[in-house]
């Protein structure tokens, strides 16, 4: 999840295209200045966001969706790394100065309502705005969500995806298609049997990270915290069955642990493993192995065995729009926004082959570029099949000490592997949230 910006760096074709788009530029422009950020014009919005060739790429191909109708309109985009815009959201609001910070603000899904919780006189709601949020998946505007207002317009998808190695599964005698809503145990049985023939673990993962953990709670409907925010996990039957089915995957062999972000992109690439089970921007890092072409194939992932409201789908990073309280033309910015993010198929086709920014916007899953077959996945429609899977994700409730709690999980889990005692573990983490709160 930290390195999922240069995962987006797609593989092939896509990475090509993605040195011709890097730039972004065209009739909106990019600019470093990052003082004034209130619009200047009736007709002008000024945006932050990371990354050339995927975050910055797409809002400025908005702007000439946008310029359409509306040839008059500007927009500047200023290149601001994720961390920095905390940063600076920080800084305007605890300071007083949020006639600092722009028109609109890209935010990371997860840290979403813990800003807007801290800072709720930072962001404008969007509820009454116009915007269309049926035509979003309830799980992804869900992040965006406080006390019932949007203040959020969903964009790139992070929608959960089992990934595997066709030739590997061949060997052992299976398909795809008999990964296909599996139970976990089910996922466990199998992946035995295809270590014992080809002497592959089936996955592998981060050690000391919960992104597992977390996806495989949120399949499940399950989540860290309750709907007023306090923290849950003692008592979690859906955190201690997650943990549970997380050692016995590692006890197995099934799951194999590596130290960090590169060893494990090198497990996909380098033929060590038969799969994996990650958010939908793990395909760019897979597709770096052009000699793999043809041999990956994509399906839902595997749920709880036993536990109510589990589910094969979940979700893993993406990030949404905000309007702040500084603009100077929030009307403005809400119709773009609402014709653009949340109103324009044309966005979505047109972004999607060069950045791989897949919609959670659901009328994108049944255009003709969503539904083409991708060679690398065995000429699937993997794209229109990521889209119906994010259609389908469980909410999960985050708030304002959900990173706290991602860390304190994955602290209990590295030691429950390591033999320690589930329910105390899972108090350990609990205890560890409360303090952190203050409590």
């Amino acid at each position: 999840m930290k390195k999922k910006i240069a995962s987006l760096l797609l593989a092939g074709a896509m990475v090509a295209s993605l040195t011709a788009c890097g730039t972004g530029g065209g009739s909106t422009g990019t600019t470093g200045d990052t003082k004034g950020e209130g619009a200047k014009a009736s007709n002008e919005l000024t945006v932050w966001c990371w990354d050339p060739a995927f975050n910055i790429y797409a809002m400025n191909e908005a702007a000439k969706v946008y310029q359409k109708d509306h040839p008059d309109f500007k927009l500047n985009v200023v290149e601001t790394p994720w961390a920095d815009v905390q940063t600076k959201l920080t800084t305007a609001a605890t300071s007083g100065n949020e006639d600092s910070l722009p028109d609109i603000i890209l935010l990371q899904d997860n840290a979403f309502q813990k800003n807007v919780i801290s800072y709720p006189d930072t962001f404008k709601d969007l509820t009454s705005s116009g915007i269309d949020f049926s035509k979003f998946p309830k799980a992804k505007t869900a992040y965006s969500v406080v006390e019932g207002k949007n203040y959020g317009v969903p964009f790139d998808n992070g929608a959960v995806v089992a990934c595997y190695r066709t030739d590997v599964l061949k060997e052992a005698g299976y398909t795809v298609d008999d990964f296909k809503d599996i139970t976990w145990s089910k996922y466990q049985e199998m992946g035995e049997k295809i270590l014992a023939k080809t002497g592959k673990p089936l996955l592998s993962c981060q050690a000391g990270e919960s992104d597992l953990i977390v996806m495989m709670l949120q399949s499940a409907g399950g989540s860290l915290f309750d709907k007023d925010g306090k923290p849950s996990m003692v008592g979690n039957d859906k955190l201690k069955k997650v943990m549970e089915t997380y050692a016995s995957l590692v006890k197995s062999g099934v799951l194999v642990e590596v130290n960090d972000w590169d060893q494990y992109v090198g497990t996909l690439t380098n033929s060590t493993v038969g799969g994996t089970i990650n958010g939908c921007w793990i395909m760019a890092s897979i597709q770096t192995a052009e000699d793999q072409s043809g041999k990956w194939a994509i399906t839902n992932m595997p749920k709880l065995e036993g536990v109510e409201g589990a589910t094969n789908y979940s979700n893993n990073g993406g990030s949404s729009w905000a309007v702040t309280s500084a603009s100077k033309n929030p009307e403005l910015a809400y119709d773009f926004l609402s014709k653009t993010f949340a109103g324009s198929t044309e966005l979505y086709e047109t972004i999607l082959p060069k950045s791989g920014a897949m919609a959670t916007y659901l009328p994108a899953a049944e255009s003709k570029v969503y539904g083409e077959p991708q060679k690398f996945f065995g000429d699937a429609p993997v794209y229109s099949m990521i889209t119906d899977f994010a259609s389908k994700v469980p909410s999960n409730n985050t708030g304002v000490y959900y990173y706290e709690a991602r860390d304190a999980v994955a602290t209990a889990i590295t030691k429950v592997v390591a033999g320690g005692d589930i329910d105390a573990e899972i108090k350990n983490a609990e205890d560890t949230v409360n303090f952190a709160m203050g409590k």
